[in-house]
Parts: C-alpha cells; sequence; structure tokens
C-alpha cells in the first residue's frame, strides 16, 4: 500500500522546470542573479533558509512561503521536508530578471526575506504580528559541542559455508545465474530513458543484443566535444553480515574495478559520494558503522581517492506484529553504496565487456586478491541460504592502485578489446556475460598446480565438503568467489606488449582461455597430476537464457505477460542487428556551419518537455540557427513565427502525459485562437518544413499535420499506448523506406539503429482505409524491422506494437515529418550504445545527422 504522507514523493516534472531555471541563471555568466543556492532537504525551510543565511542573518516572513494549504500552522510550514525547492540569496537589483525566468518556465518562487547583518535568524508572522523564532545563528550553526557516541559491540555469530556433496559446478552455475543480484537487469533498464538529453555516452547495457552487463556510465559535457565524466556504483551489502570493514573496502573496489573502463584523467582525480543505509541505534550495529567509516577512510587515503559528499538513512529498522500478537524487530542490513566519479579527457575511449572478435581473441584474468577466494557473503553462499564465515577482502590497497594505472595504460595504447571485473557471482559470471553480450562462445581452462603451490595455506576454509575432491573445491571456490579481480580480452599479436605492461606495473596475471565462433561455453579444469576434467560444456544461448529467467518472470509481473514471453522467445536465438547504409555520412560543411546567415529553426517545448537541447544541437550541427521557444513564449506574444524556416517540436511529457501524451500540448495550440492561427500559416508556408520527435510526433499527429490535412478528430491516426502497457526505452532497428519525406532523401532502404523512449508510441487507425492510403501514398517512411531487416510487429522489435511496423508519418509533400524513435539522440556516433566496428573506425558522422543537413539544404535550394 502506498504511503501517501511521504516526504519523498518526486514530481519530476517541478524538478526540471526548476533546472531549467537555474540553467538559464548560470548561462547568464557574470550576469548571473544567483549569489547563493542551497537545496531543501531534512529539516524543511527551518534548515534550508538558516543554512543559507549563516553567518550574516535575515529576517524571514513566514506567510510569504507558497503554501496549498492556507490554513497550515508556522510549525507545518517552517518544518515541512517536501521536496522540489531551493533556497537561493538574490540582489535586490536581479529579482525582476529571475522572476522573468521564473514566469517563462512557470516556477513559482517568492520572496520570503532579507539579509540584516546582526547574525540572527528572525521568523515574523504577519497573521499576528508574533515572532515564532528569534535566534543568534552561532548558537545553533556554529561551534557546536561535538557528541560523544556509547557503541557496543556485538560478536558476529557464523558457521563455515558448506556446499552439499556431489554438488556439480552445472547445478551450483544454474542456481547462481538465477539470483536476482547475478542475472538480467533488463527488467529495470527497458522501462526507463536511457537516452535523454542525448549526452548519454554509456549506460547499463552493452553488445550487439544490449545486455545489461555494463560496468560504468559515460556522459558527454556537450553535444560538440569529447570531454565527460565517467561514473560507478560499488556495493557489497550482504558482506557487513560478515565484516562491516571489509564490506567498505571492497565496495570501494568494486567502484574502481568498474570505472576503470573508461580513460579517467587521473586515479587521484575520483572522487566519491558516500550512501550510508544502517540500524545504527540497534545494539552493535553503531559500532559496526563506527568500524565500516573507519575502514573506508583509511583505504580512501591510501588510494589518494577524496569522499565529498553522500547521503544517510540510519533508521533502517521497524517494529513488525506478528500473528502471535508478539513484535520483533526487524533491519536492513548495514550497507554502504560508493558512487564514484571523475573527469573523462575522451568519452570514446571506453571499454566494454562484449566480446569483440569471436575465434579470433584470448582472455586474461588478473586477480586482486593473490590466491584467495573466500566465499562468505558470495552469491553461491546465497543460493545454498548460507552467508559463510570470511568475506571477501581488498588486503593490498596498493595492489588495487597498480592493476587501476596498468588497465589505464593498457585503454590508452589500445591493447584491450573488451573487459568486465569480477563481482557478483564470481568469475564464472563475469566470463558468461562477456560471452552473453558478445553472442559467442569460449573455453575457459582452470589450473590446478596453483593450488598444489599453496596446498599449505587453507584456500577452501570457507567451503568445505567432504563429498567433493580438493581440486573440484578449489575449482568451484575459484570460479564463484567474489574478490576484486579483472577479466581482458586481447588478441594473440600484442599479448607481448599486454603481459609485459601488467609485468612493468607488478600486476599478477594468468591468460585462462580464448573466444569462440561456434556459441558453446567449456571450462576444463587441468590439473599437476591428471588428466583434465571437464567441469561444463553447455550452450552459451541455455545459459543465457538461464541468467534471464527471475528478469522475466518479473517482466510478467510489470508489463504485459504475452510481450514478455514473446521477448524472452525472440532474445533466446538472437543473432543481433544487420545495419545497412546506402549512402555515405559526411560532416556538415564548415561554409555551412560558418555561415552569417543561417535559416532559423524554432525548437518548441511545453511544460514537461526534455528533449529541446540534443534537438537544438542536432540542427545546430547541420547549419541551422536553433532558437528555444516555449509554448508560455507565445501565450505571452513574445515570438512570432514568421521569420522561422523550420519547427521542431519536441519529445517529453508534455503536463506530464495527463490525459494521454501530448493532447494538453494540443489543446493549447488548438484551443487559443491566435496560437491556432499562427501554427496554421507556419504549416501552410511553402517554405517551410517541420519535425516531430516523439512527444512533438503525437503532438503532429493531433493537429492533424500528418499524414494529411482534414481528415477529422474521428478518424485521424494517432499513437496510443505500448502493447507492452508500459514506457519502452530501446535501441531499435528501422528501415527507411521510399518517401516524399525532404528530411529521409538518400536514405532510402538504409537499416538503422535508433533510440526509442516512449509509453504511447503504438500507431493506430481508426479507419483501415487510411492506413490503406498511407501504405499507397509512402506516407510511412519509417518502419521497424527484425534481425532479418523485415519489417515486423514482433516485440521487442517492434516496441510498441505499431500497425506494420510504422514509426512515422510524413506529408504528401514531405514537409512535415512525425518520427517516434529520436534521431536527435543519434546524431553523433558516439551516442550509438553500439555499431559495428567497421562502422565505428570508418564513418566521419553518424547516418542519422543527414536527416538534419537534408533540411538544410532543402532551406539552401
Amino acid at each position: 500500500e502506498l504511503d501517501f504522507n511521504a516526504v519523498q514523493r518526486g514530481d519530476a516534472e517541478m524538478e526540471q522546470k526548476l533546472n531549467r531555471v537555474l540553467r538559464a541563471c548560470i548561462e547568464m555568466g557574470d550576469r548571473n542573479p544567483i549569489v547563493s543556492i542551497h537545496d531543501q532537504g531534512a529539516g524543511g525551510n527551518c534548515n534550508v533558509v538558516k543554512e543559507i543565511i549563516y553567518p550574516a542573518g535575515a529576517k524571514i516572513e513566514v506567510r510569504k512561503i507558497q503554501v496549498g494549504d492556507g490554513t497550515l500552522s508556522v510549525l507545518e510550514i517552517w518544518g515541512a521536508e517536501y521536496q522540489e525547492q531551493n533556497a537561493l540569496l538574490i540582489g535586490p537589483g536581479d529579482i525582476g530578471i529571475f522572476q522573468s525566468m521564473c514566469s517563462r518556465e512557470k516556477v513559482p518562487f517568492a520572496v520570503i526575506g532579507t539579509i540584516t547583518g546582526d547574525g540572527y535568524v528572525v521568523l515574523y508572522d504577519e497573521n499576528d504580528g508574533s515572532t515564532p523564532e528569534n535566534l543568534e545563528l552561532q548558537k545553533i550553526l556554529g561551534d557546536m559541542p561535538r557528541k560523544t557516541f556509547h557503541l557496543d559491540r556485538v560478536p558476529f555469530i557464523t558457521s563455515p559455508f558448506a556446499l552439499p556433496e556431489n554438488v556439480s559446478l552445472e547445478e551450483a552455475l544454474d542456481r547462481v545465474l538465477r539470483l536476482l543480484s547475478v542475472g538480467s537487469k533488463r527488467f529495470l533498464t527497458n522501462k526507463v530513458d536511457r537516452s535523454v538529453t542525448g549526452l548519454i555516452a554509456r549506460q547499463q547495457c552493452a553488445g550487439p543484443l544490449q545486455l545489461t552487463v555494463s560496468d560504468v556510465a559515460v556522459i558527454s559535457q556537450s553535444h560538440f566535444g569529447l570531454t565527460g565524466a565517467a561514473l560507478s556504483i560499488g556495493e557489497q551489502p550482504v558482506k557487513t553480515l560478515l565484516d562491516p570493514a571489509a564490506m567498505a573496502r571492497m565496495s570501494v573496489g568494486e567502484a574502481l574495478t568498474n570505472i576503470v573502463w573508461a580513460r579517467v584523467s587521473a586515479l587521484e582525480d575520483i572522487k566519491c559520494s558516500g550512501n550510508w543505509m544502517w540500524a545504527a541505534k540497534l545494539p552493535g550495529e553503531g559500532a559496526r558503522l563506527y568500524d565500516a567509516a573507519v575502514a573506508l577512510s583509511e583505504m580512501l587515503t591510501q588510494l589518494g581517492i577524496a569522499i565529498d559528499g553522500g547521503k544517510d538513512s540510519l533508521s533502517m529498522a521497524t517494529q513488525v506484529q506478528k500473528k502471535s500478537g508478539d513484535t520483533e524487530t526487524v533491519k536492513s542490513p548495514g550497507a554502504l553504496v560508493i558512487s564514484a566519479y571523475v573527469t573523462c579527457p575522451d568519452i570514446t575511449n571506453v571499454i566494454t565487456p562484449d566480446i569483440k572478435r569471436p575465434g579470433k581473441s584470448k582472455l586474461l584474468f588478473i586477480d586482486l586478491a593473490n590466491g584467495n577466494n573466500r566465499l562468505g557473503g558470495s552469491a553461491l553462499a546465497q543460493v545454498f541460504q548460507q552467508v559463510g564465515d570470511e568475506s571477501p577482502d581488498v588486503d593490498d590497497p596498493e595492489g588495487l592502485k597498480r592493476a587501476f594505472n596498468a588497465v589505464q595504460a593498457l585503454i590508452e595504447r589500445n591493447l584491450i578489446l573488451s573487459g568486465h571485473d569480477r563481482s557478483d557471482g564470481g568469475l564464472i559470471i563475469t566470463l558468461l556475460e562477456m560471452a552473453f553480450a558478445g553472442n559467442c562462445g569460449m573455453e575457459i581452462e582452470i589450473s590446478a598446480e596453483a593450488r598444489k603451490r599453496e596446498s599449505e595455506q587453507d584456500e577452501a576454509s570457507s567451503c568445505q565438503s567432504s563429498g567433493l575432491s580438493d581440486v573440484r573445491t578449489y575449482a568451484l571456490s575459484y570460479l564463484f568467489s567474489e574478490e576484486l579481480g579483472l577479466v581482458i580480452e586481447y588478441v594473440p599479436e600484442q599479448e607481448g606488449e599486454v603481459t609485459s605492461l601488467l609485468k612493468e606495473f607488478s600486476v599478477p596475471f594468468k591468460i585462462i582461455g580464448r573466444t569462440l565462433m561456434d556459441q558453446q561455453i567449456t571450462v576444463e579444469l587441468r590439473t599437476y597430476d591428471s588428466k583434465p576434467i571437464t567441469l561444463l560444456d553447455e550452450d552459451m544461448k541455455v545459459l543465457r537464457d538461464t541468467w534471464e529467467e527471475t528478469g522475466y518472470q518479473l517482466e510478467q509481473l510489470q508489463a504485459n505477460p504475452h510481450c514478455a514471453e514473446e521477448e524472452r522467445m525472440h532474445n533466446f536465438d538472437r543473432k543481433g542487428p544487420d545495419y545497412v547504409l546506402r549512402f555515405t555520412p559526411e560532416e556538415t560543411p564548415a561554409r555551412l556551419l560558418d555561415s552569417k546567415n543561417k535559416p532559423r529553426v524554432a525548437i518548441i517545448r511545453e511544460e514537461g518537455s526534455n528533449s529541446d537541447r540534443e534537438m537544438t544541437s542536432a540542427f545546430y550541427q547541420a547549419g541551422f540557427e536553433p532558437w528555444d521557444i516555449t509554448m508560455s513564449d507565445f501565450l505571452e506574444k513574445r515570438i512570432t513565427l514568421s521569420d522561422f524556416r523550420g519547427v521542431a517540436f519536441v519529445g517529453g511529457f508534455s503536463y506530464a502525459d495527463v490525459l494521454d501524451s501530448a493532447k494538453g500540448w494540443a489543446g493549447v495550440i488548438r484551443l487559443k485562437k491566435e496560437i491556432w492561427e499562427e501554427f496554421e500559416h507556419f504549416y501552410n508556408r511553402q517554405d517551410t518544413f517541420s519535425l516531430g520527435v516523439c512527444n512533438g510526433c503525437q503532438l503532429m499527429a493531433l493537429l492533424g499535420w500528418v499524414p494529411a490535412k482534414g481528415i477529422g478528430d474521428a478518424l485521424q491516426p494517432r499513437f496510443i499506448h505500448n502493447t507492452s502497457g508500459r514506457f519502452e526505452s530501446r535501441f531499435s532497428t528501422v528501415k527507411i523506406l521510399q518517401s516524399p519525406s525532404i528530411m529521409l532523401k538518400g536514405m532510402e532502404d538504409s537499416v538503422l539503429g535508433i533510440w526509442v523512449a516512449h509509453g504511447e508510441g503504438r500507431m493506430h487507425f481508426p479507419d483501415n482505409k487510411i492506413l490503406d492510403r498511407v501504405e499507397e501514398d509512402n506516407l510511412a517512411p519509417i518502419r521497424y524491422v527484425d534481425d532479418t531487416n523485415a519489417l515486423t510487429m514482433k516485440y521487442p522489435y517492434n516496441p510498441n506494437g505499431s500497425e506494420n511496423g510504422i514509426a512515422s508519418l510524413c506529408s504528401a509533400d514531405g514537409r512535415h515529418l512525425a518520427i517516434m524513435p529520436h534521431p536527435e539522440r543519434t546524431f553523433l556516433k558516439w551516442q550509438w550504445p553500439w555499431m559495428p566496428e567497421d562502422w565505428a573506425q570508418n564513418l566521419k558522422a553518424s547516418p542519422w545527422l543527414k536527416m538534419f543537413q537534408n533540411a538544410r539544404m532543402w532551406c539552401g535550394s
């Protein structure tokens, strides 16, 4: 049951509008009206206001704070922890310009007080003339006395991890692949927008099949350069049950072995945010939190990394009443989430986990645990309903540091094809995920000779079983241990360079296998005194289907079950997209980019739109002069379309898609006579063109701009809810057909990847006669296709169930184009999450840039 009293209910649309105001202020440069800014969080206004006015002091008029209920008391207004609010200091002379910015973005704001300089916060209530608060800031925010905590330690009660007798690798692997923390996260990534802003260089998915195996996220600083930032996450909550200090170190280690795959400016430039979740007030938990914090501090100091922010939730426990009437305490295991981020000099220099050269490459394993294979808190332990007694740990932070720098050097010298970290599920899952994403097989060889040399060390102390031989026990520990480690794919011709560089950095490594063109996974155990033992010989597709199984079960609960089953069936033996290019993409000529007389295009957005900046950049990159225009600009008569050659209606969620997508936006245009006439005049001018993408595509249909005027509302083709019943985020494949569209000229018969991000993209024709006419006149120029490049209605190739795979409509004269997918998020090569290797190396520009270049050439013709 939803808790409608929760303070953490977010309003994404208001957050976005607020962000637009702040961005507008920042882009004013030296004229930025904001002197200081602070976001509201815990404590509400009474906290954020005090902090932003410290140490100067201010008089605050509490009734000037905007509220929806005028009966709220001063205490409720002053202490409420509602979201989407910022406190700002603005000079008196800048209030006017700031107010105009807020008005344009429909953001409410209020001037609630003035700085006094006396060091006091004075809260004034104009309703009765009282002063509910008059406090000296120094006493509440200044030199506060430090609090002393008296913490008691409660020892852990643990037992060694013991595998059942005669457990085979196949059985253990089958269980681990189904574990939620190990298996596919497709059920999460498909329902959130992973391409918005057009600045996303790397997201959660990788490879031709876009599987959820990415280690690092990369975001560009702009659309016009290659600098940006890399981000990664490290978290190991189950390890807390054994050793909170080890958990903290392992969380840092995981964050680093994830972010290492992006070429970054330097290890020392990495900053971290720490998110603590702990039931700190319960017996023993405070001491465990302290141990974790000390371990974190010491490790970051050794690595030369700073932690510069974070958040805590320290009430992670509750009382639950049992059927007997008794109550018991339920608490969450203490957890620390490390979010690491760092500058990237080149956002295209990123290694992904998908195997790149099946049958032509080898695999190398970097063991950062110095031969330790502790299984405490591992996925293997969990699937056998145990925790174990010894957690993996970072015993050698300096070794981790050397390995990080070594991998960075390998990336810089282009010696790595693909790479992945050892984490949840252990080395076997690392290798399998690389094969899954690369759609290939591999041969893996484990040597037990190391076990012989290290027999005096009790490597398998945390994995005891009387029913397994020592070497088999070692093999399972080796494959499923979640100690830190890295796997690298490389070509044999460069093996000398790779290994010599690792030796130069004193990084231990071992060559453990090779990739295969055929889709078979083989794992062999080589012993020092007997023949090789085959531990695993299985079809990669079968293992991948098991890895996907839990995710598919969750999909059944949150989407159309038929779609979830259809996706599973089609994904089992997918070969991947087969892109076709019928033209040569070229960069826009400098003469057009440098022209002083560029054609103007209006980038039109409404409240809730979110794709305007990438649309602006796409048109700018093609030689246009784009203008940012809001619907409020039309309502306030600040702008007309008379000076524009083109309009682009952008994507997003206008009015939060209330009453269905784009209906609110269409209402603003159609129900305001002056605005309707403005747009109709533009549409009918023969020297104009229009483009609508996603929400803008839905709008153009509702305005009757495509496929033809005069159809009437009842019969007008429109876009309705996806067959899956939810928002779809996909990198889909489309084919460009013959059509009159000016923007698609010369692109016919090409098959390209393109971002999809919508909840209502299914093309619906109330009258089949209109569908027939659209197809006869070639007015549906872009269609979804499957891996054989055939037009399709099959899910997920067709992400919304659109009739005949239709993804776009155009007008008969070709000047107006509406498209549900996002070419403006794919107009740069690095925006593609995957493209064929020869395209990545040889194409000068993204194929989708030609769409915008075509519009520019049409304007100039």
